[in-house]
C-alpha cells in the first residue's frame, strides 16, 4: 500500500490554513508567463488543468503547490460533492509524482479521514511521466470515488461499512458529502476543512453507529 501523507505531524488541512493568505485564485483566462525550461512541462500541465474548466487555487504566488476543486463523479453517492484537492509538485515532475489529498472531509476506504492522505497506487507506483495533472481529475480520482477498494484501506471504519451494509454505507458517504463537501462550507474564508457543525452532530451520533466510526472523527 502506497500512501501519500500531506503533512508530517498534523492533519495536512491545519498545515493549509497557515498559508492561505498568500493563496491567488486562477481560473480559465490565465495568461502564461515566460517559462524556464526545467519547469516548463510542470507550468504547461498546470496550465493545461485551468483549461481544462477547473478552479486552481496557487499558493505562495507559484505553480508548484495548489488546489484544485474536485467535483464527485455523476451516478455515485460522491455526486454534489465538492472537495479541495491539495496537489504538491516535486521538482523531479513529471518524472516523480504529485502529492495529492482532499483538504475536506470525504467518507471513502481509501482515504484517510483526518489527513486526506490517498491510497492510489497508480499515483506512486505505477506513476509515469505520460501522465499529467489532468489525468489525475479526470481519470484516476473519479476512479478511486467509483470503484473503493475496501481489501487495502486507509479509512477501516468505511471499508468495514461498504463490506458489511453498502446501503448503508452510500448513506454515510452522502451525510459526508452533505457536511462536509458543499461549496458554502469551503467558500467561507475561514475554512479549515472541519465545521461547528462537525462536533455537535458527532456527539450526537447514535448508538448504532459507534461501532463504525469508533474514534475516527474526534
Amino acid at each position: 500500500m502506497h500512501i501519500f501523507t500531506l503533512s508530517r505531524t498534523q492533519p495536512f488541512h491545519k498545515t493549509i490554513k497557515k498559508k492561505k493568505k498568500n493563496n491567488h485564485s486562477w481560473k480559465i483566462g490565465f495568461n502564461s508567463t515566460k517559462m524556464s525550461s526545467p519547469s516548463k512541462r510542470r507550468d504547461m500541465d498546470v496550465m493545461k488543468l485551468m483549461m481544462s474548466d477547473y478552479t486552481v487555487e496557487t499558493i505562495n504566488d507559484g505553480l508548484s503547490e495548489f488546489n484544485v476543486e474536485f467535483h464527485g463523479p455523476k451516478e455515485s453517492p460522491y455526486e454534489g460533492g465538492v472537495w479541495k484537492v491539495h496537489v504538491e509538485l516535486p521538482d523531479a515532475y513529471p518524472y516523480k509524482s504529485p502529492s495529492i489529498g482532499f483538504l475536506n472531509k470525504i467518507f471513502h476506504p481509501n482515504v484517510d479521514e483526518l489527513s486526506g492522505s490517498i491510497c492510489l497506487d497508480v499515483i506512486n507506483q505505477s506513476w509515469s511521466p505520460m501522465f499529467d495533472l489532468s489525468n489525475i481529475f479526470e481519470v484516476f480520482l473519479p476512479q478511486l470515488l467509483l470503484y473503493p477498494n475496501p481489501a487495502d484501506p486507509l479509512n477501516g471504519d468505511a471499508a468495514s461499512l461498504m463490506l458489511k451494509d453498502q446501503q448503508q454505507y452510500e448513506q454515510k458517504v452522502k451525510e459526508y458529502c452533505e457536511r462536509y463537501a458543499k461549496r458554502e462550507k469551503f467558500e467561507n474564508p475561514s475554512f479549515d476543512g472541519s465545521t461547528d457543525e462537525e462536533i455537535s452532530d458527532n456527539e450526537s451520533t447514535g448508538s448504532a453507529n459507534d461501532d463504525i466510526l469508533g474514534a475516527a472523527d474526534p
